[in-house]
């Protein structure tokens, strides 16, 4: 099955958790508002009257299956690919781990748009040094120290044992983006998880991985997604 990707075409944001287990998984897809007229093409799928409309990308299109929200399409995909266990424990249990994610990625955004997505982050740079503060004194422990003790606890080198899943390659972008968005607050602080930067290693020297992320599929960081560099931020 060839797959359609419908995502925002100039960042890597929530689509990119897709991206990577369809790259991992070397299936075929299109990303498609990266194309012309493909961000149209997306926006009326978001704005169709009657039937079971998607809220907000990233969507996947797979033959007649319309699938939002970045955990249940990796939910549906993990086990067609080989990315997630064969049992229903094990799904249920991977599942729930990319929904932990997906929680820590809204706090990731919340550090720089703290009062609202609307505004400007020149318009609420004192709110999101304080809540900048306390994302890395109280939540980036919080939530890396967990899938830590996960992995230090385990049986492999990944997240579930011996066997990649899509939360170990969500893990490796978690490491990336943040040390995009802190590199000084993340060199200091990466000490206090080598076995999630093992995962990290261990996923980008995966060839299919490898080769994305030296192509031009892989969008690069920048200040538009959620993963935002802000030296006032990075102290």
């Amino acid at each position: 099955m060839r797959y359609e990707l419908y995502y925002w075409p100039t960042i890597q944001g929530r689509g990119e958790y897709v991206r990577l287990a369809l790259e991992e998984a070397g299936a075929g897809y299109l990303d498609v508002a990266r194309s012309a007229g493909g961000t149209d093409a997306m926006m009326q799928m978001m704005q169709a009257d009657g039937g079971t409309p998607p809220f907000a990308p990233p969507l996947l299109k797979a033959g007649k299956l319309v699938i939002g929200q970045t955990a249940n399409i990796l939910h549906y995909l993990g086990p067609r690919h080989g990315l997630a266990p064969k049992s229903e424990a094990g799904q249920l249990w991977l599942h729930q781990l990319q929904l932990t994610i997906s929680d820590f990625v809204a706090e990731v955004h919340d550090a720089h748009h703290p009062i609202g997505v609307s505004l400007y982050f020149e318009q609420q740079r004192v709110p999101a040094r304080r809540r900048t503060a306390e994302f890395w004194k109280e939540r980036v422990p919080k939530y890396l120290g967990y899938f830590e003790r996960l992995l230090a606890a385990g049986k492999g080198a990944w997240i579930t044992g011996r066997t990649l899943t899509y939360v170990d390659l969500s893990l490796f972008q978690i490491v990336e983006g943040l040390r995009y968005a802190f590199p000084r607050r993340m060199a200091a602080f990466e000490s206090n998880i080598p076995e999630l930067i093992a995962l990290r290693d261990n996923v980008a020297a995966r060839p299919n991985i490898a080769a994305y992320l030296a192509s031009e599929r892989r969008i690069a960081f920048n200040e538009d997604g959620i993963f935002r560099h802000y030296k006032t931020l990075d102290l």
